[in-house]
This record gives structure tokens, sequence and C-alpha cells, in this order.
């Protein structure tokens, strides 16, 4: 079996898993839309300059979410589990795991961010047109892949129970510091100096892209640059596991 039918069937296991699941699903799904609906929403409905960038911000935050949470604290809760040991007696290199995981996680995530555009789009002057929706999508598949994989990192570097509050830490200070909530203008001082650098303000400029149309390369290649980043921390923190359990 090739890599890529492994990936595919490996996707395809996780992806079910989880959609057993309703207690994680419908959660997942819909928290973000609702943290949107109570603290967002009202503002955007009034202002419909914002309501484009509001919207886009919060759609991001759905996506972050979904990455840290499932794919941070659940692989650091499921590392000691049966069914973690019987995967790493398969003849199945970290690559095609980490690729499984990034593609179920960032597939949860879009359908998570896909309801807060339905809401924004119901309830608020949201003015984006066909192919900006399209430009809006592809990016919040690219843009998701780096915090897929900080999550993994987290799991694999921490235990299941540090892992919850590292990844509720995460989320919050990067969703706040990269300006998902508020404008980055409105950010205090020392938090908007900081801002640019997060990967949430990166993630946050290349959706914001698709609607004013302004270029997406500086954000492209900060969100490429985390990505190598993690990939080799994830994978030093695999390897880490499989010498301290399995040797």
């Amino acid at each position: 079996m090739n890599a890529l039918a492994l990936v595919r069937a490996h996707t395809r296991v996780q992806f079910l898993d989880l959609l057993r699941w309703p207690g994680y699903v419908v959660p997942t799904v819909l928290f973000p839309a609702m943290f949107y609906a109570l603290f967002a929403l009202p503002y955007a409905r009034t202002r419909p300059q914002v309501a484009d960038g509001t919207t886009l911000g919060f759609m991001a935050f759905a996506i972050v979410g979904v990455a840290l949470y499932q794919f941070g604290v659940g692989i650091a809760q499921e590392r000691g589990r049966p069914w973690e040991r019987y995967n790493r007696t398969l003849p199945v290199g970290a690559g095609v795991r980490f690729a499984a995981r990034i593609v179920t996680a960032v597939l949860f995530g879009f359908l998570t961010a896909a309801v807060v555009a339905l809401v924004a789009r119901a309830f608020t002057p949201i003015d984006l047109d066909p192919a900006q929706w399209l430009r809006a999508a592809i990016y919040a598949l690219w843009g998701g892949v780096p915090f897929v994989l900080i999550g993994i990192t987290i799991g694999y570097w921490t235990s299941a129970r540090a892992a919850v509050p590292i990844a509720t830490a995460c989320n919050l200070l990067l969703a706040y510091g990269g300006g998902l909530w508020i404008p980055p203008e409105d950010l205090p001082r020392v938090v908007a100096q900081i801002s640019p650098y997060l990967p949430t303000r990166q993630f946050a400029d290349l959706l914001w892209s698709a609607a004013t149309g302004s270029g997406a390369a500086p954000a492209l290649l900060g969100l490429a640059a985390y990505t190598l980043l993690f990939a080799a921390a994830a994978a030093a923190g695999y390897r880490r596991d499989e010498r301290t359990r399995y040797a």
C-alpha cells in the first residue's frame, strides 16, 4: 500500500471515530459560532464596515481551537491507551500519521468555521462575493496546517493533565494576541507590537486578504515557517515518546 493510500485509510478511521462521538462533534462545531453570536455578532450587525473582518477572524479562531484541542489534548490522552500501542506496531511512519491527523483536523476545523460563516451570512451585512468566499475557504484549509502541528507538538511533549491547560492558554492567548476577537489596531500597545509575529495574526491576515484583495504572500511565508518549525518539533516529540514508551 502506497503512502497516499495509507494516509487516506488513517484519515478515514480518525474522521469516522470522531463522528461517532456526538459529545465531541456538537460542541466542537457549534461553540465558536455561539461565541461569535454572543460577543461579535451584535457589533458586526450594526457596523457593516467591520462585519467581514470580524467574521473571518472568528473563522480562524474556530479552526485554531479544533487543531489545538483535538490534536493537542487528544493525542496526550491517547498516548497511553492500548489502541495507540497497537498503532505503534503497524508499519506506518510518523509522516503518514501526521498527515492523516492534519487532514482530519483541517476538515473538522473547516466545518466549524463554515458554521460561523453561515451565522454571519444570516445575521450580519457581511459582503463577500463568491470569488472571495472561495479564496477564504482555500486559505482556511491551508492556514490550519501549522496549528495542527502545534497541537501535535503539545500532545507529544506534555502529559494528559498538562495538555488541557497548555492548549487552553495557547488558544486564548494566541486568539487575543492575533487580533481574532478584536481589531489589531485596538490591541494594547505591547500586544500590538508582538501581534504581527504570531501565527494567529498571520492566519487572520491571510483570511482578511481574501476580503481586501491585499497581498497574501507575507502571511503565507510566515505560516510556512511555523509549519516547518512545528513539524520538526512534533516529529521530535513523536520520536521521544517512542523511545520512552516502546524502546
